[in-house]
């Protein structure tokens, strides 16, 4: 099936196990959405350990601001691929529970900007710890150049996604 606007790869590397490309693209692509659902699941089951009425997205808002500073809505809209209204709800509730402010643009003072609060560092940095933790259990057994590997790999898998437009052909890259 080929979507409109896409033409198909006209040549296919080999891998050495004579699997193309496209058919590890498609193998990858499959333990992905695995991998999506497993950290969905995941997400959901700590963030019923934080306040009462923060859910994943408030998180996620949250780390922006943790992570990035100080940034106005529709920046923090556009870093999660979320609508600006979306994101302002979020705002709303996390304004609510103390973790966020607003405060002026130091830009242009007519706007403002939302920011983290000392409250809301320290429930990320909670978070951040519960995550570790769970992550370090699961890697427990791993050893380091297997977890050193994992993380290069995502790592490299990660910069090229965030590189490469969403709907390309083999031969615009």
């Amino acid at each position: 099936m080929t979507s409109v606007g896409l033409e198909p790869a006209r040549t296919v590397a080999a891998a050495s196990d004579g699997s193309s490309t496209e058919d590890d693209a498609d193998r990858l692509g499959a333990q992905l959405i695995r991998f999506m659902r497993a950290m969905s699941r995941s997400k959901t089951q700590l963030a019923k350990q934080g306040p009462d009425g923060l859910d994943k997205l408030a998180f996620a808002v949250l780390f922006c601001l943790v992570h990035d500073g100080p940034q106005r809505t529709g920046k923090v809209a556009e870093l999660l691929h979320a609508e600006t209204s979306t994101i302002s709800r979020q705002t709303r509730s996390l304004v609510a529970h103390g973790m966020v402010e607003r405060r002026a643009d130091p830009v242009d003072g007519r706007a403002c900007v939302l920011a983290a609060t000392e409250d809301g560092v320290r429930v990320f940095e909670e978070t951040r710890r519960q995550r570790n933790l769970w992550l370090a259990g699961i890697l427990a057994d791993w050893s380091e150049p297997d977890r050193s590997a994992l993380i290069a790999l995502l790592d490299r898998l990660n910069a090229e996604i965030e590189t490469t437009p969403t709907l390309c052909t083999a031969e615009s890259k």
